[in-house]
C-alpha cells in the first residue's frame, strides 16, 4: 500500500550552493499525490514544483527542479533519496527559499526525522516502473545504464586522481533497509581546489566544510573527524543516484549501473528510458514486489547514529 508521513516535520539550514537559509517542512499527503515542492516564499503565481524527471533543469553540481513558470528549487537529491529510502510515496514539501538545506551533507538527518514521525498506510496500491530492456547513455568516460531486475539494484564506480579517493566501486540491492543502513550517512564530497574555483565563480556560497561535506586535497582528508566509511565517496554517489532515480515519480524495479555518472547523466538516462519504446511499463505491485522496494524492512536501530 502507498504511504505518507503521520505528521509534518521541519528542517532548517543553509543551502550549499546559494548560502541562503531555508526551512523545509515535509507534510503528509493523500494517496496518488506523489511528491511535490511548494515555494512558500513566493506570494503570487504557480508555487508548486513537481518532483519529477521532466521538471529537472539539468546541472552537474546538484539536482534542480523548475516548473513551467520558471520557479525553481535546487539540491533536492538528498531529501528525495531519504523519501525513497524510507518508502514515502506521497508528500508535500514546503520550502521558503530556492535551495534545500545541506544539513550535514548526507541524507541521514532527513531519514531520522521521517522515521521519528512514522508512516501512515494509505488505501491505494503501490505502483512501480518495471524496466523491460537495457537503456544506456554516455558522456565521455561516464555512463549510466538501466536494465531489468526484480528489485532496485545500484552499482556505482568512481575514479579520482586524488589518492585519498582513488578508484571505488560498490553494489547494493536497495531493500531490507539497505539505504538507511549502508548509504544514508555518507556525505557529499569535493576537492579543495574545486571548492575554491566554485566560490570564485559565485557557487558553493554555503561553504564546503567538515560540517556539511568531506573535503579532499590530494592524499589528505581535510574534514575534521575524517571519513564515516572508507569508501564514503562512492556510497554518496549511490545516495545521489537513488535520489535522482526517485524522480521517476514512482519506485523503479531495475538495475542501475553508474560509472563516473552525475546528476545530469542520471536524468538523461531517465529521459532516455521513457523515450524508448517498450523499455518500461507501470505495474501495480503485488505483495512480493512491494517487499522488494526501497524502504521495506527499515529498522530504526540500523539507522547510523551520526545522524
Amino acid at each position: 500500500m502507498q504511504t505518507t508521513l503521520k505528521s509534518p516535520i521541519s528542517f532548517s539550514g543553509r543551502g550549499l550552493h546559494t548560502g541562503r537559509t531555508a526551512t523545509v517542512t515535509i507534510r503528509p499527503a493523500t494517496a496518488e499525490h506523489g511528491i511535490w515542492f511548494a515555494r512558500t516564499d513566493v506570494a503570487v503565481g504557480d508555487r508548486l514544483i513537481a518532483a519529477r524527471w521532466d521538471a529537472v533543469l539539468r546541472s552537474p553540481l546538484c539536482t534542480k527542479l523548475e516548473n513551467r513558470a520558471g520557479l525553481q528549487v535546487s539540491t533536492v537529491e538528498h531529501l528525495m533519496a531519504a523519501l525513497a529510502g524510507c518508502g514515502v510515496h506521497n508528500a508535500l514539501i514546503e520550502i521558503d527559499g530556492p535551495e534545500v538545506p545541506i544539513l550535514d551533507g548526507s541524507a541521514a538527518p532527513f531519514v531520522r526525522g521521517i522515521m521519528q514521525r512514522g508512516l501512515r498506510i494509505l488505501r491505494a496500491p503501490v505502483r512501480a516502473f518495471e524496466v523491460l530492456k537495457e537503456v544506456r547513455v554516455e558522456d565521455g568516460d561516464a555512463s549510466a545504464t538501466l536494465c531489468p531486475s526484480e528489485t532496485l539494484r545500484i552499482d556505482f564506480e568512481i575514479d579520482f586522481a586524488d589518492t585519498a579517493i582513488g578508484r571505488q566501486e560498490k553494489t547494493l540491492v536497495m531493500n531490507n533497509g539497505a539505504f538507511a543502513r549502508e548509504l544514508c550517512d555518507s556525505r557529499t564530497f569535493c576537492r579543495q581546489s574545486d571548492v575554491l574555483a566554485m566560490q570564485a565563480n559565485g557557487l558553493a556560497l554555503g561553504g564546503a566544510s567538515g560540517e556539511n561535506a568531506v573535503v579532499f586535497d590530494g592524499d589528505k582528508v581535510l574534514s575534521p573527524g575524517g571519513l564515516r566509511h572508507r569508501d564514503e565517496p562512492v556510497r554518496h554517489k549511490m545516495l545521489d543516484a537513488l535520489g535522482d532515480l526517485a524522480l521517476a515519480g514512482v519506485p523503479l524495479l531495475g538495475h542501475y549501473r553508474g560509472v563516473r555518472a552525475g546528476h545530469s547523466l542520471t536524468n538523461t538516462l531517465l529521459r532516455q528510458l521513457f523515450a524508448t519504446p517498450d523499455a518500461v511499463r507501470m505495474v501495480v505491485c503485488d505483495p512480493l514486489q512491494a517487499r522488494r522496494l526501497p524502504g521495506f524492512g527499515l529498522v530504526w536501530d540500523e539507522i547510523p547514529a551520526v545522524a
